[in-house]
């Protein structure tokens, strides 16, 4: 591991893999952290040099969930500034839920730090321009966030990541985790308690049409609920974007179908 000081934060990483092209910078999602990628990484690294970025107040940082240092906006420059600090070229980025959402937002706002993008899954909400069904307020997805974090802030751990995981992936997920899956989520339980104040922003049509770089987004052809919904929206609005599910998979697609999941990757890295 190492860590390179970004906006005054000490941001960890994994560095592997000396393979051709730019590197692929890789930003986790929820409650997650650079291991989660561990599946994936020697597919990748085979081919290419892999740095995968663990987020601000993620592990190995055990935060306390105070303090307005945790938000989307946050974690755009953080990792922004980690790009410009880490290459003198454009970079491949690929990001998954949450670090789909950001990875977005870097593509849109510094698209000239980029060569590929790729969205696995990216979280968040659509807005009126993209959902002819969208209705202003919070959003399930938001209510069961909220509802996880006060468990979580009262002490009950393993109970607020319970209503969080079968939320996520259908009742009975939580206990169905091995032991080693389990404890990364412990670890950043309490990043779930700064994101009921992540105030991120919905995507919109312009959002996607302002999005220059070659992009692939990739997905679960059986994950459930509205995530397949975003993905679809952003693919048909995204210029000249790639869409690919995977059989038989849900949200955490490069874990339970790792080899088909490099092989999307890599050809698209490759086009």
């Amino acid at each position: 591991m190492q860590t390179l000081r970004v906006n005054g934060y000490d941001m960890a990483y994994l560095d592997i893999g000396s393979g051709h092209g730019p590197p692929l910078v890789c930003v986790h999602g929820s409650l997650c952290d650079f291991r989660i990628w561990s599946a994936i990484l020697g597919p990748l690294t085979q081919r290419r040099r892999v740095v995968a970025v663990s987020l601000r107040h993620f592990f190995p940082e055990h935060w306390d969930g105070v303090g307005d240092t945790y938000s989307i906006a946050q974690h755009v420059q953080d990792v922004t500034a980690f790009i410009e600090q880490l290459a003198d070229e454009p970079v491949d980025l690929m990001g998954h839920s949450r670090g789909g959402h950001i990875s977005f937002r870097v593509a849109q706002r510094r698209g000239d730090l980029l060569r590929r993008l790729v969205l696995a899954e990216p979280g968040g909400e659509l807005d009126a321009s993209l959902d002819p069904e969208y209705k202003a307020g919070p959003s399930p997805l938001a209510a069961m966030i909220a509802a996880a974090a006060e468990k979580i802030a009262a002490g009950d751990v393993d109970g607020g990541l319970e209503l969080f995981m079968d939320g996520l992936e259908g009742h009975g997920a939580w206990k169905r985790f091995p032991a080693t899956t389990k404890q990364l989520l412990r670890d950043n339980a309490t990043t779930l308690i700064g994101q009921t104040r992540d105030q991120r922003p919905p995507f919109s049509r312009a959002d996607a049409e302002s999005i220059k770089v070659p992009t692939l987004l990739i997905g679960g052809a059986n994950t459930k609920g509205t995530i397949p919904k975003v993905l679809h929206a952003l693919a048909a609005h995204i210029p000249h974007a790639r869409a690919e599910m995977i059989p038989g998979t849900t949200h955490p697609m490069f874990e339970q179908a790792p080899q088909r999941y490099c092989e999307i990757v890599l050809d698209f890295l490759a086009s």
